[in-house]
């Protein structure tokens, strides 16, 4: 089973920077205003005081990202000095979406051009600012391989779509010069590199949109060889070499339903190749894993239950974890990262009122330091608590989900806003969600539901998507929309249905085919016509298009099928009001999607509102756009919810 999110929207950075050993506390939230009924909407979608803390490899700077003109730009910090703050990056058309130290001396850094997703590389000296583009080529879309941390004082690995558009090959670039050097070119249509701890490709995933084969060099210097074979409903991810590069760690689910942690010797025969079982979960799929820097082993493993976990794979370094949870109340936390020795950690804290706050924990002098709240303006004491709630769809499928009523009201005949993730395969978590937050802020309750498909789930519930847009899929999030009615909670009149990307999608449907079920609906970057669809994915999805054939339909084969499961198809069944907003770059979901449905509407005379931003792709990530979005929305509630009051 492949975490192939193809459609979730890109969320907002949302992090915040740290701090040293002899530093002043964090400064605390400011107080709220004398009128605390009324959160502005702006404070739940601005850009975060913090994000993405780095700490050096050295373990003596911070970088992290701040917001500077409405864009997210890079500053770097003496752990020692916080007065010494310096801005090294100075953006103003697109926010950067991630960093990476390179040495004491150099960031890596992530950009892409009004939303098109063809992420460059960029270098920046902290002590220069001087900045490089490493992959300037149009139209080309890169992503770190590999730091080389061991192997390259200015070398790194990236992979880059340059040659062909629908492969990704191995370069090695000096972050210094920008001098680029094919390393290993993707003769095996790999979808996944496999690079060993002396930074060389050693084989990689490849795909052919239905079996995955897994590539390896049995001898050095000589071609890979195909070693495994399976087929896409089965998850074999390679994440990386034991530390003497000989066997390798996989998070599979061969032979059973949840993904779980194994070692494998590749140069055994397939039968025989898996040796042991590291780590499994009794209900849920394993998330992803973390090496350790200093080890070269797998360090700590992810998993999201009702909510997020981490789980170390040495016993002193879960000591310490659970030492650092009893510091903080038990509370969620998770380590962004550390240093090259493993004695500084950057810790952050995690909740459902508070977008968390990060923390240095020295592991030697066992002390912490704040280093400052993710949004400093937002008061934990007046946001909303998200519960987790369970309930059977008509088929008897528990289905999970999450449930966030405004403070201070009777949980009951509430106006409801239901919120379906996107993805499909994806999932909501327990976490601070500020769409959530801000919904209930103005009196309304959000159901979030993880439908069938979504993943951490097992195999079999992830397979009963199959072919089930805007069926089972759907019935899922109905079954959720009547149980809420059934508890007494939901005002059955006054329900909308809001969601991005595959929840844009869930929405068109749900107005489609349940029209009486909803007051109003608001379509954020949503599919609305599964066969046009299929034609405008981007070219770096080609090597997985049989697999979506699999899992949504074939435009030929399944043609009557993807028809019916077609919103736009079916606009003459919509009654209710709606709100579209696309972004006109959207490599994911084409801005025909949303035109489609807007002119089948409108030729109706069915009320809809149409926001289009030029600067924009899958997801609003300017804060201007996001602001300007939220901003109409809220009005569009409350025309079509009525008022509602809100109470703090």
């Amino acid at each position: 089973m492949k975490k192939l999110i193809f459609f979730v929207l890109l969320a907002a950075c949302s992090q915040t920077p740290p701090r040293p050993e002899p530093i002043a506390p964090a400064a605390p939230a400011p107080a709220p205003a004398a009128d605390s009924n009324h959160i502005p909407v702006e404070d739940f979608f601005r850009n975060p005081a913090l994000a993405s803390v780095h700490i050096s490899p050295d373990g003596t700077t911070l970088a992290y990202l701040k917001s500077w003109k409405s864009r997210m730009n890079v500053f770097v910090m003496p752990l020692l000095d916080p007065q010494a703050e310096k801005q090294i990056t100075f953006v103003e058309d697109r926010n950067i979406v991630d960093l990476a130290w390179k040495e004491a001396d150099t960031i890596l850094y992530q950009k892409d051009l009004d939303g098109d997703e063809n992420f460059h590389i960029f270098s920046v000296n902290i002590l220069t600012s001087a900045s490089r583009d490493l992959t300037p080529y149009a139209g080309v879309r890169a992503g770190f391989a590999d730091p080389l941390e061991d192997v390259s004082k200015t070398d790194v690995l990236i992979t880059m779509n340059l040659k062909n558009r629908q492969l990704f090959d191995l370069y090695r670039v000096n972050v210094q010069s920008g001098a680029l050097k094919l390393v290993t070119e993707n003769k095996y249509k790999l979808t996944h590199w496999l690079i060993d701890h002396e930074g060389r490709a050693r084989g990689g995933l490849s795909d052919d949109g239905v079996d995955s084969i897994f590539y390896f060099e049995k001898v050095r210097g000589k071609p890979f060889v195909p070693i495994f074979k399976t087929d896409f409903r089965n998850s074999f991810q390679p994440i990386g070499f034991t530390s003497d590069n000989q066997h390798i760690y996989v998070m599979s689910n061969l032979n059973r339903d949840l993904i779980e942690l194994v070692e494998i010797d590749p140069n055994l025969p397939e039968k025989n190749f898996v040796l042991k079982t590291l780590y499994r979960h009794p209900k849920y799929d394993l998330g992803g894993g973390t090496y350790s820097p200093a080890r070269k082993t797998l360090d700590r493993l992810w998993i999201v239950t009702d909510r997020a976990e981490t789980v170390f794979l040495v016993d002193k370094d879960q000591a310490d974890w659970e030492e650092l949870r009893r510091l903080f109340g038990g509370q969620s936390l998770a380590i962004s990262n550390m240093s090259r020795d493993e004695n500084m950690w950057v810790v952050r804290t995690l909740s459902d009122r508070s977008r968390g706050e990060y923390f240095v924990f020295n592991r030697t002098t066992r002390k912490t330091w704040s280093l400052g709240q993710v949004a400093p303006w937002l008061n934990p004491a007046q946001m909303a608590e998200m519960k987790t709630i369970h309930y059977n769809a008509r088929d008897g499928l528990n289905i999970e989900g999450y449930l966030t009523l405004p403070r201070n009201r009777p949980a009951k005949n509430l106006p409801v806003v239901v919120n379906p993730h996107g993805g499909p395969w994806a999932r909501d978590e327990w976490r601070f969600n500020p769409e959530a937050q801000f919904l209930a802020s103005r009196g309304y309750a959000v159901l979030q539901m993880n439908f069938r498909g979504s993943t951490s789930y097992g195999r079999k519930f992830w397979q009963a998507s199959f072919k089930n847009w805007g069926l089972s899929m759907q019935d899922d999030i109905t079954d959720g929309v009547k149980w809420l009615v059934g508890q007494g909670i939901a005002d059955p009149r006054h329900i909308c249905i809001y969601g991005a990307s595959y929840g844009g999608y869930a929405t068109l449907a749900g107005v489609t085919y349940t029209p009486k079920l909803y007051a109003c609906a608001v379509d954020y970057v949503g599919v609305s016509n599964l066969m046009t669809f299929m034609k405008t994915i981007p070219p770096y999805w080609k090597p997985f298009l049989e697999m979506m054939y699999a899992m949504v339909g074939n435009p030929e084969k399944d043609k009557a099928l993807m028809e019916a499961a077609s919103p736009a198809l079916h606009a003459d069944r919509i009654k209710t009001p709606l709100f579209i907003a696309q972004g006109a770059n959207d490599p994911r979901v084409n801005k025909a999607e949303s035109d489609q449905m807007v002119e089948a509407l409108r030729k109706r005379g069915v009320t809809v509102e149409y926001m289009v931003k030029n600067n924009e792709g899958h997801g609003f990530h300017n804060e201007e756009n996001r602001f300007d979005f939220y901003r109409t929305m809220e009005k569009f509630l409350a025309k079509h919810l009525g008022p509602t009051e809100v109470v703090r």
